[in-house]
């Protein structure tokens, strides 16, 4: 009995991760939290909230198939921001994630943390309506829709919200487990819930048209959106799995439909970054039917100077991918003539260089380039040039360079995975353990953390100012992992 219980428990609060929660109505003018006898503060504060973000963000670095592109996560993060800066009711910073998957899916969790599915991408066809994802997920987090739906499962059920919030792990970690446990619950027992999800998506939709069109984006991506998964349910013999967290039924569709209806229809033209981060994903980490084929490289040929530009880089991407290289290098260099310091270029081409062992080629490129922008160096490209100095054996160079990165940049294991890195090169052992460290805290393995730090602190001379940074260290991931502690409960 109580491993049923347990089981559809998890996988009600998995349908709320994604969806929402308990009966709730906005008004339809203004996105303001809806006064329905809680604001699930007896539950959850904003601080809490965002302790459990900084928890599960963690444990899905160390086990979610993420995909840790920094050029993709400066678009996606770039993209989420401009629609958070035109929301109401936010109450927490926001980061957005993408893990890589063929299944068509997003959601929310605690502390404003929005994930993607890689298969966005090849299914929204304009930025407007992969905007419109984006802006239905985070009104999820700003109505607090799952610490709401926490709220009706703790008077409701036996186990502890603590211990029940570890299970939500399960679809962090490993999508398809999760939704398939999903699935079943939805089938039989937690039936009831659905009416509730219902009320949430509506009020997701209400709210993410308005942040949508606040924000410059077409109201009309989102209906549109919607009508593509559900002309996809019609000609399948499965639903796509956001349907399965994200129910759509016919009112659903039709509301959001009247509402863009009612809005100013825009004609907005989406980002170049739109269509070249496109063509990377689909290029660089698609799998299955998830791809960029022939198909979409000749239509891209045919459309505006934003669409061809992304036809060339794409077709280079699949050229590199290839090992082609020199094919890839002849079909970028025109493009990267016309446009030095485009970062999307500038990356692929450093990729090429280094893997035709051409580090210093690469190193001069990319110094000139920081060197013009100076202190607002583009991340992506202080990635680069630190990789390139890795590559070339110039490891102080990159341990400078990181060192401030890092600081920086805290929360971006690439930076601390190339530390280290720079650090053994140079035979600094204690060094490479400290950035390890880092690496290893932010993939939730604390205890591994703590005790390379514990080696690194060994090795430094007894007193030094050295150790006492590691040992302070060393006690801040030690209270990290007290205040991790009640999620960690099952």
């Amino acid at each position: 009995m109580y491993a049923w219980m347990k089981k559809s428990l998890v996988a009600g609060l998995l349908t709320a991760m994604a969806a929402g929660g308990p009966r709730a109505m906005a008004d339809d003018l203004q996105d303001q939290l809806p006064d329905m006898g809680t604001t699930a503060g007896s539950t959850l504060s904003i601080d809490q909230e965002m302790q459990m973000g900084d928890f599960y963000v963690r444990q899905m670095r160390g086990g979610a198939p993420l995909i840790n592109d920094p050029l993709l996560n400066t678009y996606i993060n770039h993209l989420g921001g401009v629609l958070v800066a035109h929301a109401n009711s936010v109450r927490t910073p926001f980061h957005f994630f993408l893990i890589h998957s063929e299944e068509l899916n997003a959601f929310a969790f605690f502390g404003g943390n929005v994930v993607l599915h890689s298969a966005l991408f090849y299914y929204t066809g304009n930025e407007s309506e992969l905007a419109s994802v984006l802006a239905h997920e985070l009104s999820h987090v700003t109505q607090r829709h799952l610490a709401r739906a926490m709220e009706d499962q703790k008077r409701n059920a036996p186990l502890t919200w603590a211990g029940v919030l570890g299970s939500i792990l399960l679809t962090m970690a490993n999508p398809q487990m999760g939704m398939a446990g999903l699935s079943g619950t939805i089938a039989g027992s937690q039936q009831g819930m659905i009416s509730f999800t219902q009320a949430n998506e509506q009020e997701a939709d209400r709210i993410g048209i308005q942040v949508l069109q606040r924000s410059g984006f077409d109201p009309q991506a989102m209906p549109d959106f919607l009508q593509k998964l559900s002309d996809r349910v019609r000609y399948s013999t499965a639903p796509p799995e956001m349907l399965l967290t994200h129910p759509l039924p016919m009112s659903r569709l039709s509301d959001i439909r009247n509402r863009a209806n009612q809005m100013k229809h825009l004609v907005i033209d989406s980002s170049q970054d739109f269509y070249l981060a496109k063509a990377r994903i689909l290029g660089m980490y698609g799998s299955g039917n998830i791809l960029l084929n022939d198909d979409l490289i000749a239509a891209w040929k045919k459309g505006n100077a934003r669409q061809q530009l992304a036809a060339e880089y794409g077709q280079a991407i699949l050229f590199y991918q290839a090992k082609k290289y020199d094919d890839a290098r002849r079909t970028l260099q025109p493009l990267l003539g016309k446009q030095p310091a485009n970062v999307w270029l500038v990356d692929l081409m450093t990729d090429i260089d280094l893997a035709q062992q051409q580090a210093p080629r690469a190193i001069t490129r990319l110094e000139a380039l920081v060197r013009v922008q100076d202190n607002n160096a583009n991340p992506v490209l202080l990635l680069n040039l630190a990789n390139a100095y890795v590559e070339g054996k110039r490891f102080a160079d990159a341990s400078r360079l990181l060192n401030r990165y890092t600081f920086n940049h805290p929360d971006d294991t690439n930076g601390w995975d190339l530390l280290a890195q720079a650090n053994a090169g140079q035979g600094l052992r204690d060094q490479e353990l400290a950035a390890r460290a880092e690496s290893l805290a932010l993939n939730g393995e604390l205890d591994q953390a703590v005790r390379a730090l514990s080696s690194a602190s060994s090795q430094v001379k007894l007193g030094s100012l050295q150790q006492a940074r590691y040992d302070a260290r060393i006690d801040q991931l030690r209270q990290l992992q007290k205040r991790f502690k009640p999620f960690t409960k099952t």
